[in-house]
């Protein structure tokens, strides 16, 4: 039997740590109840007891579309609803190698894990935010816009991320908003797992190359991302919006 939920429900890839345990933190934090998933399961076990009641914590590899299926399902079952997507879950390209050295392996795993997993959970989420009149809102990255060398993998992902964004939006609207967010450098030493949590080390100059004053911080992504499911951004959607302390905009001469 399907159980309802008069509370709205967020699902959070990713969710065990760094941006997506800030973006899950806040979201139950305004009152939603909220479905992690990461493939770490110590990481997700870790937030879920730590955020308490309002957080359901899953093991899924979301590249793979039987496991994301299947989580769907669980939460049709489990909550009869959805009400919001966040697409979070995501890894660096393994080594800044050269393009010529960068195996087909390599760049497979990146753009499943930080594109392909975007595509699965919104497809299959689809007939519940549709119902729920929901959102969706995909993380992407800086790196969608400009580069360091030798990060070819990862940087096509999060363009892809970007682009998909605006696809979905034009497909699913206006039943279900799709926008995207762009941080810059934000700092998640202390919003990892407890195995890997360290203070972070930030020298004055890393704050000084940002126009705001300061590195980034979960919570400013999670803000932004509590506004765009909310019903006050009822007329934004398509959009990717860059959060990085206006870094981007920095002319730099060497």
């Amino acid at each position: 039997m399907t159980a309802q939920h008069s509370s709205r429900v967020a699902l959070v890839t990713g969710g065990g740590q760094g941006i997506g345990k800030g973006i899950a933190k806040r979201l139950a934090a305004d009152g939603m109840q909220v479905v992690i998933a990461d493939i770490d399961g110590e990481a997700a076990d870790e937030t879920g007891a730590e955020l308490g009641a309002p957080v359901t914590a899953m093991v899924v590899d979301v590249s793979d579309e039987p496991a994301v299926e299947e989580m769907i399902r669980i939460i049709h079952s489990r909550y009869g609803r959805l009400d919001a997507l966040i697409n979070n879950a995501g890894i660096a390209s393994p080594a800044a190698v050269p393009v010529e050295r960068l195996t087909l392996n390599d760049w497979s795993r990146v753009i499943a894990t930080n594109l392909t997993s975007v595509f699965l959970c919104s497809k299959h989420a689809v007939p519940l935010l549709r119902a729920s009149l929901g959102s969706i809102v995909n993380i992407a990255s800086t790196r969608a816009l400009q580069s360091e060398a030798n990060t070819e993998a990862y940087s096509a992902s999060k363009g892809g991320v970007v682009a998909l964004t605006h696809a979905l939006a034009v497909s699913l609207g206006p039943d279900i908003r799709v926008n995207s967010i762009s941080p810059g450098w934000i700092s998640v030493d202390e919003w990892k797992k407890s195995a890997r949590r360290k203070p972070p080390v930030l020298r004055p100059e890393d704050h000084a190359q940002h126009p705001a004053g300061r590195v980034g911080h979960p919570e400013d992504i999670a803000a932004l991302a509590a506004y765009l499911i909310s019903s006050k951004a009822g007329f934004i959607t398509g959009q990717n919006f860059v959060v990085d302390g206006g870094m981007t905009k920095k002319m730099i001469y060497a």
